[in-house]
């Protein structure tokens, strides 16, 4: 087993990968940029390394500063979390290459299934279902409208290199497909150095699920079931859960083989996700490879009790799996929910700020996955996801509930996030359910989406006992009932601490 690894990263999913490392007795080293110096990662390492400057190409992107760190601190191993340099092959490369052991696959499999185009073409011929589309080399116009014309409408145009749905475009008639694709293009250009496209069919009522899959190094591969992720906003999750309210058990046994067969397919090792497209009629498709650990793996390890940063460490060092498929088991139901520093309600706009009051819920089966502290600085530089909640129940009804319940008691201030919109998804009767596809928040929130509301009396209300019960430091402004400013003035009979 390694004797020290680095954390390439931050936040989240540094903190859940160190303390992993320490319960296995593996020494740890934080790498940090300036505006993190204080985070919790930082301050739970055994080591701890000052990258600089913020923006992530001079940090968390920088692979030589990162590689010259790792061989300065002597550690034998690196863990790249997700994001960042986590599926780039050059990095997993140059980890190889100064004999420190990269923690994912190699980088040939991270390099193959970063190519859609390629992924896609070896899942077919391994007779994994894919998508019906073109995939094929000629980008220009006049081929890609006719191959347009042969899948039919309505149809995506997607990036070869992409994610997060950069370089996607629907597209319902032929009028618009030339524009779309030139317009993909150039996104896919920018955001990936990469303007190669291609063609899907579009799915009706389409859900994204995934599944879990662990490899070691010896051929062996496991799946720990699959992930409902189709709660979604601008093609990025928000909330997921497992099981999926829509799976049976055959549909399970069917898309674990599939999944299995992707990984044996690419000779995969170490942990890695394979994303799949399920339409109405229960019908499954490949849609891609995720070749890490990806960020709603806690709902997997709190319904099959495995640990699956314990288990990227293990096969990392050249241990082969002792989890047999026949003995792998789910029990309950668990929902995470991913906290963001942004305004749902002004098209989820990234929120910045200091973070002046945070406390997260407790209690049994609750979990909370975090990286931020009160005092923090939320800048534009990292994505804004402050925190994972996750809960497991014995069923999807008491867990919706404990999660809404778990919802009402966080308490971020000092930056907008998107905890009350959490609680809307999930006390939607259709998301209660199950009738849930990848548009559903376009299709029941577009007024939340363009309300763009200041802060609700509610919570003004709430600022205001906090502020008059706890501050020590302020004198704090008291409203008589006569007052016509006075907030009571704008709220029904009930009072609490009022002035006689």
């Amino acid at each position: 087993m390694f004797k020290k690894v680095l954390i390439a990263n931050r936040g989240e999913i540094a903190v859940r990968i160190i303390k992993a490392c320490q319960e296995m007795d593996i020494k740890t080293v934080a790498v940090y940029s300036e505006v993190d110096e204080n985070a919790p990662h930082v301050q739970l390492a055994d080591e701890t390394v000052n990258l600089g400057d913020p923006t992530p190409i001079e940090s968390y992107l920088n692979i030589p500063k990162i590689i010259k760190v790792a061989q300065d601190v002597g550690a034998d191993a690196i863990h790249p979390g997700y994001g960042f340099l986590a599926e780039n092959p050059d990095f997993a490369k140059s980890c190889n290459d100064k004999k420190m052991k990269f923690i994912g696959p190699s980088p040939k499999v991270i390099s193959l299934m970063g190519d859609k185009i390629a992924a896609k073409k070896i899942m077919e011929k391994a007779g994994v279902p894919v998508i019906p589309g073109y995939h094929g080399v000629k980008q220009d116009n006049s081929s890609m409208v006719k191959e347009g014309r042969k899948i039919g409408f309505p149809l995506l145009v997607k990036a070869a290199a992409g994610g997060g749905g950069k370089g996607m475009r629907i597209v319902h008639s032929e009028d618009m497909l030339k524009d779309s694709i030139e317009s993909a293009k150039r996104e896919s250009k920018s955001a990936f150095g990469n303007d190669t496209v291609f063609l899907e069919k579009y799915i009706d009522k389409p859900r994204h699920i995934e599944f879990q899959i662990l490899a070691d190094e010896h051929g062996n591969i496991v799946h720990l079931f699959e992930r409902e992720c189709s709660i979604q906003r601008r093609h990025q999750k928000i909330i997921e859960e497992t099981p999926s309210p829509v799976m049976t058990p055959e549909l399970r046994e069917k898309m674990g083989k599939a999944a299995i067969k992707a990984a044996e397919a690419v000779g995969y090792s170490n942990a890695g996700t394979v994303e799949f497209m399920v339409d109405g009629n229960l019908d499954f498709y490949f849609m891609e490879m995720n070749t890490r650990l990806q960020v709603e793996h806690p709902i997997t390890e709190m319904t099959t009790g495995v640990d699956l940063a314990k288990w990227q460490l293990r096969i990392a060092s050249g241990m082969k799996l002792t989890l047999k498929q026949k003995e792998l088991i789910q029990r309950g139901h668990a929902i995470e929910c991913r906290i963001y520093a942004e305004n749902p309600s002004n098209g989820f706009l990234p929120s910045i700020g200091t973070l002046t009051k945070v406390e997260s819920p407790t209690g049994p089966n609750v979990r909370n996955d975090t990286g931020i502290y009160a005092g923090m600085k939320i800048t534009p530089y990292y994505d804004p996801m402050l925190a994972k909640l996750v809960v497991s129940s014995e069923n999807r009804e008491d867990c919706i509930n404990k999660m809404i319940w778990a919802l009402s008691r966080y308490v971020v201030l000092g930056v907008t996030t998107n905890i009350s919109f959490l609680k809307k998804v999930l006390s939607h009767d259709e998301f209660k359910k199950g009738n849930i596809t990848t548009h559903f928040i376009d299709n029941h929130f577009k007024d939340w989406m363009n309300a763009k509301e200041g802060l609700p009396v509610e919570a003004l209300i709430a600022l205001a006992v906090y502020d008059s019960m706890h501050s020590k430091t302020q004198e704090i402004v008291r409203y008589k009932e006569s007052d016509p400013h006075s907030p009571w003035k704008h709220v029904g009979r009930w009072r609490m601490g009022v002035d006689s």
